[in-house]
């Protein structure tokens, strides 16, 4: 038997303006603030997570042709930990913070309170379509919140998983699930919520933007660019090589943080290629063919970076467009005003770039967008840092690549072309809470020389007070 809700049509399609309105509704009763509620959530996401891996597991292989482990680091035990560390610590965040207040305010209590917003909308990328809309439900729910959660139609099987398990699971009536296209996406936003969660490309994030303006719907958005990687030529090469590689063919490299290109010293540019190159060997043993793309409009553009380069592919460059897949591919100094240059990759191609400095890399960086993240191998701290201090991006990891993300206590999002807002662990619950200011004041004293008509005499002392 079908479960229908107010806010589906006769047909089971969502209605977004029916939707919206139940969840305002329910939210209004109060039936989302108790942190009882937040944490019977969390729970459930756990358990979620604990009792279908292997379904998930199989529906983003299906998608993906993730395997078991991928899934499992990837999407489902990141996004376990996620919920695992917000109920640890949801009630402390939910402690009102008191303020100091100035003389002229007392006898008096200042502190700020963590509201719920009310209704959100989380829209999941095909990526990482199981932690990239569980993660932001964590924050939703944490911070007391009806939620609607719209996966991405490029990864079927996994969104239509979620639209069965998460209501199985959690509150059915607060947190509700749509499956549809972009068109769907933009009917939700001219509903207008209270806050929209939105991951995927700049492109359509500058959609999502447009698209929640007319409503005045605050957006955190998780996009994309170019993350660099540095490499000074007092780094250790072997680690710079397994942790790049690592992170690089994870996912077929559609990691919207997966190392972009490698900026490093020519001194040392040829053993590096020569450890990344048996890194890719090493970590593909025995496997057969290329990585796979998850479709053929992502495969053609791939394909054409690597028809159309004036760099040298020095490793893979194999394209199986029947099986939508593409070799793990390094290519030596590509031009720099070639696609490959100039646009977020997304795919298993990793472009190495020699310069004469780590100076020179700095410079490189900053002539383009800021990107989501970059990465500094040294085994200098100070040098590391430097750059870090040097480059303005959404985040940044000294001698590893990526893993700032499975950090809960870290906020992770974006600035400028790679997104606004951020979230994960505290920082998701507070931007997905309204932080309400409350000042409380005694009716004693109440000073007569404060209120109108001024005298000479009030107007010094009020001066001198405020």
């Amino acid at each position: 038997m079908t479960t229908r809700h107010l806010g589906d049509d006769v047909t089971g399609a969502p209605d977004p303006a029916g939707l919206v309105t139940s969840l305002r509704a329910l939210h209004a009763t109060g039936h989302t603030r108790p942190v009882a509620w937040r944490l019977a959530q969390l729970d459930a996401v756990i358990r979620l997570l604990d009792e279908r891996e292997s379904d998930l597991a199989g529906a983003l292989e299906q998608d993906l042709g993730r395997s078991e482990m991928e899934a499992w680091l990837a999407d489902i035990g990141s996004s376990r930990a996620e919920a695992v560390y917000a109920r640890r610590h949801l009630r402390s965040w939910m402690r009102r913070r008191r303020q100091r207040l100035p003389l002229h305010q007392w006898p008096g209590a200042g502190w700020v309170q963590y509201e719920p917003l009310g209704v959100v909308l989380v829209v999941g990328p095909w990526n990482y379509p199981v932690y990239l809309c569980l993660a932001p439900l964590v924050a939703a729910v944490a911070a007391g919140n009806c939620v609607v959660v719209k996966p991405s139609e490029l990864a079927p099987a996994t969104s239509a998983l979620l639209a069965r398990l998460i209501p199985e699971y959690l509150d059915a009536d607060a947190v509700r699930v749509v499956e549809g296209d972009g068109q769907l996406t933009q009917g939700l936003l001219a509903a207008g919520f209270d806050h929209a969660l939105f991951t995927g490309g700049t492109e359509i994030g500058r959609k999502i933007m447009a698209g929640a303006a007319g409503t005045l719907t605050p957006v955190t958005l998780e996009l994309g660019g170019k993350s660099p990687v540095i490499v000074a030529p007092d780094a250790d090469l072997d680690v710079v090589a397994r942790r790049v590689v690592w992170v690089k063919l994870m996912n077929s490299g559609q990691t919207c943080i997966a190392p972009d290109y490698i900026l490093v010293d020519e001194q040392v540019k040829d053993r590096l290629l020569e450890r990344i190159i048996a890194t890719i060997a090493e970590f593909r043993a025995g496997a057969a063919g290329g990585l796979r793309i998850v479709n053929a409009r992502q495969f053609d553009r791939l394909a054409g970076y690597l028809q159309s380069t004036k760099g040298t592919i020095v490793s893979g460059g194999a394209v199986d467009e029947a099986a939508l897949t593409i070799e793990p591919t390094v290519v030596v100094d590509p031009g720099t005003d070639e696609p490959l240059m100039r646009e977020e990759i997304f795919g298993p191609i990793l472009p190495v770039l020699g310069v004469d400095s780590v100076e020179e890399a700095v410079r490189y960086v900053n002539r383009g967008d800021k990107p989501l993240a970059v990465y500094v191998f040294s085994g200098s701290r100070a040098l590391a840092r430097r750059v870090v201090d040097q480059v303005p991006a959404g985040g940044a990891v000294i001698n590893h690549v990526a893993v700032h993300c499975l950090v809960p206590s870290l906020p992770f999002g974006g600035v400028g072309a790679s997104g606004m807002g951020a979230y994960h662990g505290e920082w998701g619950f507070q931007t997905l809470s309204h932080r309400e200011a409350v000042l409380a004041r005694s009716n004693r004293p109440d000073l007569r020389f404060v209120y109108p008509p001024y005298t000479q005499r009030a107007r010094r002392l009020l001066r001198r007070l405020l």
